[in-house]
């Protein structure tokens, strides 16, 4: 009797995208846009993950000049960034892919020597992420994070304004689409999680108001370019930088009911939500029993799953096994992997194979090589593939 293919190789409407397969290329920071510019090695980076049918996610994106959290990260504020992003786009394109530009403001998550001006970075709160936390800084070292400046609810709708004009570069630069990062402890996060937002004024304090500022910037840009062409990504359960909340479960359902009735205002669905699980480290292990047992963890995504009504995308620690039950079970729509992806341009062919893995070297993570670590991981020999 043939083998059944796996679900997560199999086809995918994901609104007005037909997709091939199920496996996402997640965004990852990677520190090769050199003077926030896109280049030719961020497109031949691009282009090698690329398939026929497949779905990209670009590394967080600067939607201004002070919203950077690494050195040398891209941007999608000024008109030559959109035109230096073109490239990879089309040869994205070129591969029959889809891909997404992810919207990206770090908030207290900086430094002022990755701050235009050298100013101190914004926040919903002047306190420091703790001693825990290092910044990547543009000489290579690690320093503490600094003191906020906590902003003011008068300068929220600037903000907001930023997000909507860089979604409008993106679709200009001829992305698909963008996805909202509102995830990790960054700017938007750093609203919503308790651990870190002690407002009393209109955006602190109750669930309602602490979700106000990313619904808002869903809804400007939604409006700008379209529903379906917007992502958002949330994590509710994640402490990376601190972003810790009293209650996740709750936050995340409350997000979700917001962006449902998003949806049915605008007419119109949102491209996906996407989720990172609970087990997710930044560090590449995965750690059960933060958030109780490995089931309890596993049952508080499944409550968003279904609460949310639309594409899922499920991301953190996911190995070939679990992305494949992942789908087959209905956790998720689709899979997004991040590491893997990094050493494995070829990743959904040798997923779909089960063959070998090449490993990841953490080291070259974030250095500004154009090759070294980026694209001179080695692609599955026609010859190696045969055999599987």
């Amino acid at each position: 009797m043939a083998e059944t293919t796996p679900a997560l190789f199999s086809p995918y409407k994901m609104g007005k995208f037909r997709l091939s397969h199920r496996v996402v290329l997640a965004p990852m920071t990677r520190c090769r846009a050199l003077n926030t510019m896109p280049n030719s090695a961020l497109a031949e980076y691009y282009a090698q993950r690329a398939t026929d049918g497949g779905f990209l996610i670009t590394e967080g994106t600067m939607i201004s000049p002070y919203s950077a959290g690494f050195p040398h990260v891209p941007g999608i504020f000024s008109k030559e960034q959109v035109e230096a992003w073109k490239e990879t786009v089309e040869r994205v394109h070129a591969k029959g892919a889809v891909i997404f530009c992810q919207l990206w403001h770090v908030g207290r998550a900086s430094h002022p020597e990755l701050q235009l001006g050298g100013v101190a970075p914004i926040s919903s709160t002047d306190k420091p992420i703790s001693k825990r936390w290092r910044v990547l800084l543009p000489d290579g070292k690690y320093q503490l994070y600094p003191k906020p400046r906590k902003l003011e609810a008068y300068e929220l709708p600037e903000l907001v304004e930023q997000y909507r004009q860089a979604a409008i570069n993106a679709i200009e630069a001829g992305f698909d689409g963008i996805e909202i990062h509102g995830a990790h402890g960054y700017l938007l996060d750093q609203f919503m999680k308790d651990g870190i937002n002690e407002r009393t004024d209109e955006y602190g304090g109750s669930l309602h108001n602490r979700c106000k500022f990313i619904i808002q910037v869903v809804q400007a840009v939604a409006s700008a370019i379209g529903a379906d062409r917007v992502g958002v990504r949330i994590s509710p359960a994640i402490d990376h930088l601190d972003a810790m909340d009293s209650d996740p479960l709750n936050l995340g359902l409350a997000v979700i009911e917001r962006l449902n009735k998003l949806q049915l205002d605008c007419g119109s669905k949102l491209a996906y939500l996407h989720i990172t699980q609970p087990r997710y480290t930044a560090y590449g292990q995965t750690e059960s029993g933060r958030h109780g047992t490995a089931d309890e963890e596993a049952q508080l995504l499944r409550t968003w799953r279904r609460a949310h009504q639309g594409t899922f995308i499920c991301s953190g620690g996911f190995t070939r096994e679990l992305g494949i039950e992942a789908v087959a079970v209905g956790d998720a729509d689709l899979v997004a992997y991040g590491r893997l992806f990094i050493s494995n341009p070829d990743l959904v062919l040798r997923l779909k194979l089960d063959a070998p893995l090449t490993k990841y070297v953490r080291a070259t993570f974030y250095t500004h090589d154009p090759v070294i670590g980026y694209t001179d991981y080695p692609f599955l020999k026609p010859e190696a593939a045969s055999r599987f």
